[in-house]
């Protein structure tokens, strides 16, 4: 299951969250203002209230990997020996950088709304399981 709007989730981790006070009503704050932190246990409740999927942006490289690839399936069997050999070889070189794109997942952030009032806002989605 994935995470949604209005599904029942649970802290799966210990958070200790640090920063900035920033005021709900939008108030300019001092910039050397800080709030401490504050520590969540693991298994507090509450509702999800918004999710938001963070895509990784795809480098140069895998850009290319699959511009090549799609001329290489497109293409390739019309191609003369040399030049599929050279596409080939062009496309081996840019495997790392395709096959570490795809190995590293998209990030999920939610805004979780707990049981005991506090409101955790971009919090990792990976943090909560669904109850």
């Amino acid at each position: 299951m994935t995470l949604t709007e209005g599904r029942r989730v649970t802290l799966a981790k210990d958070l200790r969250l640090t920063g900035h006070v920033t005021r709900a009503d939008g108030a300019q704050q001092d910039a050397d203002s800080a709030a401490g932190f504050l520590a969540l246990g693991a298994g507090m409740t509450g509702t999800v209230e918004q999710v938001s999927e963070h895509r990784r942006v795809k480098s140069h490289e895998v850009r290319e990997y699959e511009r090549l690839t799609s001329l290489f399936d497109d293409f390739g069997h019309q191609m003369p020996p040399g030049s599929r050999k050279q596409l080939e070889e062009q496309i081996a070189s840019l495997e790392p950088a395709w096959n570490a794109y795809r190995e590293a997942s998209h990030r999920v952030t939610v805004r979780v709304r707990l049981d005991n009032g506090f409101v955790l806002d971009e919090a990792p989605g990976d943090a909560f399981t669904i109850l």
